[in-house]
Parts: C-alpha cells; structure tokens; sequence
C-alpha cells in the first residue's frame, strides 16, 4: 500500500511541477520573433521534458494510478497538454514535424475517447471543448479534410448537449466558436482545389529544379527564410485567432508533408479487434504515418510570424525583428490583407458633399499623419522628391474610428527595404504601395 501511495504522490508532483513550467511559456509569443528566441527555446525544452517525464511515469504505473482514483480525462489532459505544446512549437519554428506530432497526439485522444464521461463534471466538459478546438486547429493546418468534418459535427454536439446538461453555464462564446468553424469551413471549402496549396512534389515542380531557376538569378540568388502574414477586415472569416486569408497563405508557405496525406483516413492502432490504450508518442501509435509524412529531403518551411489584428507599432516591431536577424543572401516576405484608403479619393468624395479640399484633407488624415509627416519625414526629403507622397495613401490594421494608431504607410515600411523585401498587399489600395517612381522618390 505504501509502494501505491508513493506512486500516486509522485504522479501527483510532476503534475504540478509540469503545470508550473507550463505556465512560464504560457504567454509566449507564437511565433519565432520579438522576445521569443533563446529563452524561450530553454524553457520549452523544459516543458516538453517535464511533460514526458509524467506521461512516461502514469504509463508505467498505469493499473496502480488507475486503482488509486486517476480517472480517463486526467490521461487525456495530459496528452491534450503535450499536444498543444507541440503545435505551439510548430508556430515558433514552422517545423512540420511538430504539428504531425500534434496530430497524432489529439488523434489518439478522440480515437480513445479519453474525455468520455464529460457530461457529469461541467470543469472536465470545458476541458473536452478546448481539446476540440484545438484538435480542429491541427486538422485545418494540415488539410485534413474528412477529419475536419467529422470534428465539426461532433464539436457541435457537444456544444448542444452542454447547453442541456448544464443549464446554469452561459456556452454562448462556445456557441460563437461553433459558429467560427462552420462559416470557416464552408467559405474555405467553396474554392475547390484539385491540389494541395501546400507546394507538393506530387503536382509542383521538384526542388532539384532550382538550377535552372537560377539562370534567372545572374548576379544574386536569394533564398526565402522568413514571412509575417496579417489580415484585418470587418467581419473577416476567421477561426479563433487565424484568418482565412492568413490560413491560406500559410499554406502556400509550407511543403507539404506527404504528397498523399490530405486524401488519408484517421488511422487507430487496434489489438484483437479492441483499440490499442498504448503511449500516445509518434513511436507508439501509427510510426508509419508519420514515416509517410516526413520527406527529409524536403528543404525546411520558412519561419512565419503570423499576427492577429496587430496595431501598427506591434507590426513594425516584428517587422524590424525579422529583418535584423534575416541571414545574408536571404528574402523576406510581409504579406497584409485590409483595407485602404487614398487621400485623392477622400478629398473627391467629400469636396461632392460641398466642402472645400482643405476640409477634405483634414479630414483624410489623421493627427498622426501630420506628425510622422512634420517629423520623420522631413529628415527622408531627397533631391529625387518630396517624401510626402509616402504618406498620402494608407491601409487600415484597425477600426478607421481610432485614427492614427491604426493607419499604415507606405513611407512607414521604406526602412525595412535595406533588405531584401518581397512584398503581398492584398487590399484595394495597394497601388499606393507598387515599387517603382513612388518608392524610389522618382517622378
């Protein structure tokens, strides 16, 4: 009795002493720029150990955990843990490796059903909620299709049967989540792809090809290592914090894993016809899939730092971050999705309503406007031209209302082009930000 109670006691410690490292990489940014590098790196390489020191412990010692009172949701807390661990790390590094791992961690809890039950203890079902909301973000990243499906449904249900079973808890932002996912789903859905957007070696060009590409790179052949990749739409389709336009152009980012995965059906390792309750390391469940997902001939996904509605100061800080640690001979890549504004086109609609074009100007830019223009951009005046034009057109990364604070300029992303810049707008004033006579001050 004593050699069981010394079991559960240690169980018990490595649950708390892992939660408290969890908590240190808790609000980590997620992704690899702007106070997330070496430390980070540190403490969840210490996280990740804490956790498999405490899977490896109640899997050991399974039967006597089991007869001291571990209950099924426990296991499958941990396991949902170590698989939001992994998938965090697949936003810092862009690792493939890491959300497969994440697949095969959530797969094994939904196959094994481990928050079965959940309907009698309101804190386990919010549990079971947050693994299928994270169990859905997994499966959308790696185009998991029928997964997705099958997720959504049942994540609807169970969303249905909180609301019954427990009639004092206010589910309405999970019902909003539900909401997300299925609007998510059927606008990404509505674009009938016969390929991956992921590159693929199964329809895209080989990487041995790259020689010949280079015949159009004479003088400098850049190599694309890093991305940031950004949206802000009123009432823009999104899923928690990942837009569709985002989500989309992470795919196209990425090589895919395995030519054949997006087609491949959930696979659960079974014994004598009964589900197999084994570890849920990639070693354990399924080797082969995973196997059948990793090409280590394939070069390495460039980073991402994916924001979420970032104000103007978070986006230029990143942007700075990545350019100052953007290696020698290599592109970066800054994609942004909103909305914009032209000061001419300003000025005309309300000269329409009858007043004058200095009203009109007034009330096209903002205070901040006339800041940065008295300010920084009188020290960017070249003889080529006035660096006003810099600052006449702007894209929106927030509501219009709150001015200033939320406006982008072209002239604000010129710094960053000391370095080699490929840059995305998808908006409808992106001309305001065409290379040529207007970057280069000629004209």
């Amino acid at each position: 009795m004593s050699r069981d109670n010394e079991v559960g006691r240690t169980f018990r410690a490595l649950v708390e002493s892992a939660e408290r490292k969890f908590a240190r990489v808790r609000d980590a940014p997620l992704h690899p720029y702007g106070g997330s590098g070496p430390q980070y790196g540190h403490f969840y390489h210490k996280v990740f150990k804490a956790y498999m020191l405490l899977w490896k412990h109640q899997q050991e010692n399974r039967a006597k955990l089991t007869e001291s009172g571990l209950q099924r949701w426990e296991i499958g807390e941990i396991a949902s843990r170590i698989g939001q661990l992994y998938f965090n790390q697949y936003l810092r590094t862009s690792e493939a490796r890491f959300l497969l791992e994440a697949y095969i961690f959530y797969e094994a809890i939904f196959n094994r059903k481990y928050f079965e039950g959940s309907s009698k203890d309101r804190g386990v079902r919010f549990k079971e909620l947050r693994f299928y909301a994270r169990f859905l973000m997994v499966s959308l990243m790696l185009n998991s299709v029928e997964m997705v499906k099958l997720l959504v449904e049942r994540f609807k249900e169970l969303v249905d049967d909180s609301k019954v079973n427990f009639r004092g808890t206010n589910f309405k932002e999970w019902r909003l989540v539900v909401q997300e996912i299925v609007r998510f789903t059927k606008t990404d859905s509505a674009v009938v792809n016969a390929k991956p957007l992921r590159y693929t070696a199964m329809f895209d060009s080989y990487p041995a090809s790259l020689p010949y590409v280079a015949r159009f790179h004479a003088k400098r052949l850049l190599k694309f290592r890093d991305a940031l990749l950004t949206s802000y739409r009123r009432n823009e389709v999104k899923f928690a914090e990942l837009t569709l336009d985002t989500f989309r152009m992470m795919q196209c980012l990425e090589w895919e894993p395995s030519g054949s995965f997006y087609q491949k059906p959930p696979v659960e390792p079974r014994e004598n016809g009964v589900p197999a309750d084994n570890s849920v390391t990639s070693g354990m469940i399924d080797i082969n899939l995973l196997a059948d997902m990793t090409d280590p001939n394939l070069p390495p996904n460039p980073k991402k730092a994916v924001l979420y509605r970032p104000s103007v100061t978070q986006l230029i800080a990143v942007i700075a971050t990545v350019c100052e640690e953007l290696p020698p001979e290599s592109v970066m890549l800054i994609y942004l999705s909103t909305t914009g504004n032209s000061v001419h086109s300003n000025t005309s609609q309300v000269e329409n309503n009858g007043l004058s074009r200095k009203s009109a100007m007034s009330s096209a830019l903002s205070n901040i406007y006339h800041e940065q223009r008295n300010g920084f951009c009188d020290n960017h005046v070249t003889t080529m031209g006035d660096s006003n034009q810099y600052y006449e057109n702007y894209l929106f990364l927030g509501p219009s209302r709150n001015g200033g604070s939320n406006i982008l300029f072209p002239g604000d992303l010129i710094p960053f082009t000391r370095k080699p810049l490929f840059l995305i707008i998808d908006s409808d004033n992106s001309h305001a930000f065409k290379a040529g006579s207007t970057w280069s001050g000629k004209g």
